[in-house]
């Protein structure tokens, strides 16, 4: 490292990032905080495309940098082939691909959109489309992503899975005092979500040589809205004894997307407050 670099491992100056599922909570934190650290940011998600647009305009005017929103459809090869030309057409590249996108029964606001059923019962359907998007998007848009690395011989892969990807679901969390269904943590999210530490392992071996890094992060219990029945169960049995601001994940996308991690691949990081640990 020359002097011209020291103090500024975690710049992203001169990177363009790519993030799917941008307008989900965690997408929205840290689409802003690669912006913060001078990235060239590109939003794709299947949500509304003007919603994408105003909101990468908002980061472009925050922080003085180009961002670019579109629509993107993890599942489909010819959506993500469509967002790489946009993304050529305004001169930029993929230097790190995030892959955030993914289906996921979420006990925030959103709780009455949940499939309720048992394992025995769970509708045939409902696991299609999670393997669809989960697995296949996930193999799809990686794919892709790293058609165009190799092309500028380097970049990373940052893949986000869930602590359960590492431990079966604690179903005790989910129960609701009054409510008379019996609700779950389904099975198409546990699944769908486990193969990702192992998949960034292969990305990162096959890769590594050819100067594209993968690493995997794994976060927990990221508030949004749950009601204080939940955020009351999950603290009693979080070691932190609370839920995840999601700002605290700011930094863990920063570093693994800048220089300070060159050396890094291959790794899986929990940022859980603890849940895996006992």
């Amino acid at each position: 490292m020359n002097k011209s670099q020291q103090g500024n491992e975690f710049s992203l100056k001169g990177k363009s990032i790519l993030v799917s599922g941008a307008l989900g909570l965690i997408g929205r934190e840290v689409c802003d905080a690669f912006a913060c650290y001078g990235a060239k940011v590109i939003l794709g998600d299947i949500l509304d495309e003007k919603l994408i647009r105003e909101y990468a305009a908002q980061i472009s005017q925050k922080y003085d940098t180009q961002t670019l929103g579109l629509y993107l459809d993890i599942s489909s090869v010819q959506s993500i082939e469509n967002s790489i030309e946009q993304i050529r057409a305004v001169g930029l590249d993929i230097d790190v691909y995030v892959h955030l996108a993914a289906i996921d029964a979420k006990f925030d606001d959103n709780i009455n959109e949940i499939v309720p059923s048992a394992f025995e019962d769970f509708p045939h359907a409902a696991w299609l489309k999670s393997v669809d998007v989960n697995i296949n998007g996930t193999f799809y848009a990686i794919q892709c992503a790293i058609r165009e690395m190799l092309k500028k011989k380097g970049g990373g892969v940052i893949t986000v899975a869930s602590t359960y990807s590492l431990v079966a679901p604690n179903q005790r969390l989910y129960r609701k005092r009054g409510e008379p269904r019996q609700l779950y943590k389904p099975i198409d999210y546990v699944a769908t979500k486990s193969i990702l530490p192992n998949f960034t392992r292969y990305l990162a071996t096959y890769y590594g040589a050819r100067g594209i890094r993968a690493n995997c992060i794994v976060p927990h219990g990221v508030f949004n809205g749950h009601d204080d029945e939940f955020v009351a169960n999950f603290s009693e049995l979080s070691p932190l004894g609370r839920m995840c601001d999601v700002k605290e994940l700011r930094g863990l996308f920063v570093f693994l997307a800048s220089d300070a991690a060159s050396y890094m691949t291959g790794s899986t990081l929990v940022v859980d407050g603890g849940w895996t640990a006992w």
